[in-house]
């Protein structure tokens, strides 16, 4: 007899552990989120420069695409480090697909409107962005689609060719950018039916573990073995799980 109530040792014993699952929990100012909270700000720096005089002088449009590689090499930067040095934040899980697409979406709709770039280029990379973006919510109770290579070649191509519209160009530059920016557009529809593909499987997966579980259960529960099971299980603690930023 310890002469301690049960209710208050398990307190001090729980307490503990709470303690150090709050140390390991990340602050919400760390340099991953300060990098994608820079990359939000930078959106409408670089619509206003984007569009300064008319949107053809060649030294402010200069002045965006400083912007737009800064936002680019943050993008590369901030969700490493999250995962390198355990900085995922739920802030970061949202915020950071966010400020990608934002300042993806305002460099196309601008030039796009600029009349440098055709609308429907526009429009097929924004369509492929937010259905995927869609798709994954649409799938993520049965697990959480990977960036494919597929995937991170298609940014890459993307955000190089977006980056050489907004630059004034002529000549060989001019007709290069053009060949990569198709390449971009063959990339995202590839990826994007891949993507549709993939969530497709996972979901029927899902959906078919879910009916194995629930069948496995009624069998227990019809011949009474559910609360042997239940008994003769021994409690594990869930394994924690790292998320990308």
């Amino acid at each position: 007899m310890t002469g301690v109530p049960a209710s208050a040792a398990g307190d001090h014993g729980t307490a503990p552990a709470v303690q150090a699952a709050a140390a390991r929990r990340p602050s919400l100012w760390n340099i991953a989120n300060v990098l994608t909270m820079v990359r939000l700000l930078l959106v409408p720096g670089f619509v206003v420069l984007l569009v300064h005089d008319d949107g053809h002088d060649p030294a402010w449009r200069s002045f965006a695409w400083a912007a737009f590689a800064i936002a680019m090499i943050t993008d590369l930067f901030d969700g490493e480090l999250a995962r390198r040095y355990g900085l995922v934040t739920d802030f970061g899980k949202i915020a950071d697909p966010i400020a990608d697409k934002a300042i993806m979406g305002a460099a196309l709709i601008g030039l796009s409107a600029l009349g440098d770039l055709p609308w429907w280029v526009t429009a097929v990379i924004l369509f492929r962005e937010l259905g995927i973006t869609l798709m994954r919510f649409w799938v993520i109770r049965w697990g959480v689609i990977p960036a494919s290579r597929g995937g991170k070649l298609k940014t890459l191509t993307q955000g190089v060719a977006v980056g050489m519209y907004i630059l004034v160009l002529t000549g060989p530059l001019a007709t290069s950018r053009a060949v990569l920016m198709g390449a971009a557009v063959v990339l995202t529809v590839v990826t994007g039916l891949d993507y549709v593909r993939q969530a497709v499987v996972m979901r029927r997966a899902g959906r078919a573990a879910q009916r194995a579980d629930a069948a496995r259960r009624a069998h227990e529960r019809a011949t009474g073995t559910e609360g042997r099971l239940a008994q003769d299980t021994p409690l594990e603690l869930p394994e924690e799980q790292g998320t990308g930023a």
